[in-house]
């Protein structure tokens, strides 16, 4: 219900678009009206339009709401959720600043494809 996602086009081979139907707590979102993503297919290559459609979809956090709308959250399970990413957010800001100072050591580097 949240989210949909579906190709339109007129003819097979040509430019079609690919729009993801996006909630949003707003006004409009109250009317029924929705902000679209959208996504250009290009060469009939429908696996990478779906895969930049992911990207900006997770960029976006629509993914982590339609999770969270699956199920009922009680008020009190609410409140404790944003509590506790609020404390994330602060020790990772709290632990970027000792790193930037130099009072932390700089994480690893990531290796690609390695462990």
């Amino acid at each position: 219900m949240y989210q949909r996602a579906f190709i339109r086009g007129p003819h097979p081979g040509r430019l079609f678009y690919l729009f993801a139907r996006l909630p949003h707590r707003t006004r409009r979102a109250a009317k029924g009206e929705f902000n679209l993503v959208q996504i250009f297919v290009r060469d009939n290559n429908v696996d990478q339009a779906l895969k930049a459609l992911k990207k900006k979809m997770q960029r976006e956090g629509s993914f982590r709401e339609m999770k969270r709308h699956v199920h009922y959250e009680k008020p009190s399970e609410k409140r404790a959720r944003q509590k506790a990413e609020a404390v994330r957010r602060a020790r990772k800001l709290a632990r970027k600043r000792a790193q930037r100072e130099g009072l932390l050591p700089a994480p690893k580097p990531r290796v690609p494809g390695g462990r």
